[in-house]
């Protein structure tokens, strides 16, 4: 007779059986979770834009963006731009004709005149000069960065003008476009409205002020304005133009305010221009405007 061999499993191996399951199955999510985690954090460290895509389908971030990050007006603003057939034609043909002259994608050219113009509506300032300022500064680079410190689209020195990034979340936000061109836009406006003209305040930008001229800024920026004023009528204008010749036809049109700068506003638009002589420099091939 054949004699079987019976192997009995003790309550004790069974349980170890289990305990080394859920641990190799911990083991190998906590492995395919580690991997994920690299990858994103590689992605992220490559595509740095992609940061807030993650924030939003993250449930971590869900309660400090809606607590802290309400949706800004702006957004309104500019579905109202949008709807206006005039602007919405000339924003077209400005965006095609920047897109071409300094080789950006038309999506970015768009999210770059958007914002100039909605920002132009709030402070009541001429949209084709903060993108004459804008191209004359950084080219169209959102992620331009001088020597000295001056940061993003319109060139702005975030660490003398930090307090001005606070509601946008701090001067990480330097390189954000939306960011950038309001503080940029905020800081042109009041320079233009303390210095009386447009070319006084494009001296002040550029961070001249105390000196006997500007270097040809204030032309180049003028330049480029009456380049876009004519792209926006309708005029078939080169994208290779590259004269910079003194501008006195067309001028920017600024709202004139009634209300003089107040004390308080004097004071910090004196102290950041005294940081600003004694930060600038000179630096080849990109404007380190202030």
């Amino acid at each position: 007779m054949f004699q079987k061999n019976v192997t009995f499993v003790t309550p004790s191996q069974t349980v170890s059986r289990k305990s080394n399951y859920v641990i190799s199955f911990l083991r190998q999510s906590m492995l395919v979770l580690g991997v994920a985690a690299i990858t994103v954090l590689i992605l992220l460290f490559v595509k740095p834009e992609l940061t807030h895509q993650f924030q939003a389908i993250s449930p971590f971030f869900e309660k400090e963006i809606a607590a802290e990050e309400p949706e800004p007006a702006s957004i309104a603003d500019t579905a109202a731009i949008a709807s206006n057939p005039q602007h919405s034609k000339q924003q077209q043909s400005v965006t095609k004709w920047l897109a071409k002259r300094y080789r950006v994608a038309n999506d970015a050219a768009h999210l770059f005149v958007s914002a100039a113009y909605v920002t132009a509506k709030d402070l009541k300032l001429d949209p084709l000069l903060i993108l004459s300022v804008m191209a004359i500064e950084s080219g169209l680079n959102p992620f331009a960065e001088s020597a000295v410190g001056a940061q993003g689209l319109m060139q702005v020195m975030s660490k003398i003008h930090h307090d001005r990034f606070k509601e946008f979340g701090g001067v990480k936000a330097a390189l954000d476009p939306k960011a950038n061109i309001q503080v940029g836009a905020q800081i042109l406006k009041e320079y233009v409205t303390r210095g009386g003209s447009v070319e006084a305040g494009l001296k002040m930008y550029v961070g001249a002020a105390l000196a006997e001229d500007d270097g040809g800024y204030g032309n180049k920026v003028l330049a480029e304005y009456k380049r876009l004023k004519d792209v926006s009528n309708g005029k078939s204008i080169s994208v290779s133009t590259t004269a910079s010749a003194p501008v006195t036809a067309v001028k920017p049109a600024i709202i004139k305010v009634s209300a003089e700068i107040t004390t308080k506003e004097s004071e910090i638009i004196k102290m950041e221009m005294s940081e600003q002589v004694s930060e600038r420099r000179e630096e080849p091939g990109l404007v380190a405007a202030i």
